[in-house]
């Protein structure tokens, strides 16, 4: 990675009768970086790739490979919408060659197979209405990178793709990288978002809340390590442990323990056993950039199951658990 810029946004604005997609969104993609955009439905993300690819019109700066985003050499940009639909009657083989065939030079079809993981001729010879729904993403990825592109532009890229296929193509993305090419992502896996980016962008309501580095974000918005006690009525074991020093959230079925150390978790456990509260289990967990979602945008991340997060408010400036406060967040935000 280089201080190239690839990707630049200044006060993109964006609505669509009367309704605000972008609101003044600014950022900079740098040549061999993986930039994450993340953010709840509705929050501009597939708006704000279309600005930035040229495919709609917005107010703002918006450029790309040094040019403005409608005047970029199409040959060197590679771009999987979430949405797309090729012939259903071509082959994988077939359909890749279709899009190499767009370009004045194109890669080898059967080399953008393999990369993608379709170069048994079973699957390349198969008719893309025939393929699983994992052979299908990856074949519509294949499209995307059919060009040789500089820089990717990839819309959940992995959905329906089995975990060993998605690491497959995780480590592609990973060695494409590595090789200078940009890769703009949007994901609802956070898995994939903490494997893959180098810098993370949240995006709520059409304004860019957040960037930073997925360790940035933690450490600005993740709030503290917590211990999360789950179990039938545990909510008994509240006022124990408040009693003890800690702040406790209640939560469904789960009392959520902020700020606690590996050391302070023989303190916690012993609280609950002098007050003869039972429980099923005990998770200690640092902070990840599913809570910077979850503090930021109030909604869990998609698919998401994180302990604890039924109990967590979102709020970008207070963690909702302090020691010695029994203060809800929600309370918090509503006394604000």
């Amino acid at each position: 990675m280089n201080d190239a810029t690839v990707v630049r946004a200044v006060d993109a604005r964006k609505s669509y009768d009367g309704a605000v997609a972008l609101d003044g969104v600014s950022l900079d993609v740098r040549e061999g970086e993986v930039f994450g955009l993340i953010g709840p439905n509705g929050a501009g993300k597939t708006t704000l790739v279309r600005a930035l690819t040229g495919t709609v019109d917005a107010e703002g700066t918006l450029e790309l490979i040094g040019e403005p985003a409608g005047d970029s050499d199409r040959s060197r940009v590679g771009l999987l919408p979430q949405e797309f639909g090729p012939p259903a009657r071509l082959t994988a083989r077939e359909l890749v060659a279709y899009y190499g065939g767009l370009y004045d030079e194109s890669r080898p079809v059967d080399d953008v197979l393999a990369d993608v993981g379709l170069a048994a001729d079973a699957d390349a010879d198969t008719w893309y209405e025939n393929l699983s729904g994992g052979q299908k993403r990856r074949a519509c990825v294949a499209t995307a990178l059919v060009n040789d592109p500089d820089v990717l532009f990839l819309d959940e890229p992995t959905t329906g793709i089995d975990p060993a296929g998605r690491r497959a193509l995780w480590d592609l993305l990973d060695a494409l990288a590595d090789s200078g090419v940009t890769v703009f992502l949007t994901s609802h896996s956070m898995e994939e978002v903490e494997r893959l980016a180098d810098r993370v962008g949240l995006l709520r309501g059409g304004e860019l809340v957040a960037v930073g580095t997925p360790a940035e974000l933690v450490a600005d918005h993740g709030g503290p390590a917590r211990l999360v006690v789950s179990g039938p009525e545990i909510e008994a074991g509240a006022e124990p442990l408040r009693a003890a020093g800690f702040g406790v959230e209640v939560g469904a079925d789960e009392l959520v323990v902020g700020d606690v150390s590996p050391a302070e978790l023989g303190d916690a456990v012993a609280a609950l056993a002098d007050a003869g509260v039972g429980y099923e289990s005990l998770t200690w967990t640092e902070p990840t950039l599913e809570d910077v979602y979850l503090r930021l945008t109030g909604e869990e991340f998609e698919g998401a199951a994180t302990p604890g997060a039924s109990a967590v408010g979102g709020d970008g400036d207070r963690t909702g658990i302090e020691r010695g406060d029994a203060t809800t967040a929600a309370t918090a935000e509503a006394e604000r």
